[in-house]
């Protein structure tokens, strides 16, 4: 499976219905919003979806889903670029409840990619997809118990 890390810096857009937006998702199970994509060449439709807060801490994942469009175009403060609709199955409020911090990131083979993009929407190392996914449901298990990260 193909994955893909966005970025969310707070300082630069804020998210100030973050909590309504997470009671929808909890009422209906998905969560749509679009997200610019640098890598809207090979993203597609079905391939999976981190979300990651840059900018100020906690800095880390904090989000996840399934891309569920095709790229489009669109234009802001002068430029073009592309954007995707990222269905989310998690969203997190970080400044209220644990994320997946860069400290647990940037260990073991994680640290092969770049988990703080300049640009939103880069591939994520296929043969880290499997390792970033599994330690993504262990840490939601287990994210009441903050001593095991």
């Amino acid at each position: 499976m193909k994955a893909y890390l966005f970025g969310w810096n707070p300082l630069k857009f804020k998210w100030e219905d973050i909590d309504n937006d997470i009671k929808k998702l909890q009422a209906t199970g998905t969560f749509k919003d679009n997200w610019s994509a640098i890598a809207h060449k090979s993203i597609q439709p079905g391939d999976r979806a981190f979300i990651v807060r840059l900018g100020i801490e906690p800095k880390g994942i904090f989000a996840s889903g399934v891309v569920s469009s095709d790229p489009f175009p669109a234009f802001r403060q002068g430029r073009h670029y592309y954007r995707v609709e990222v269905a989310l199955d998690v969203l997190l409020n970080p400044d209220k409840e644990p994320i997946l911090t860069l400290d647990i990131l940037k260990a073991g083979n994680l640290t092969a990619q770049n988990w703080t993009p300049q640009a939103s929407g880069i591939s994520i190392k296929p043969d880290l997809v499997e390792e970033l996914e599994a330690l993504w449901q262990d840490f939601l298990l287990n994210k009441g118990d903050i001593g095991n990260f």
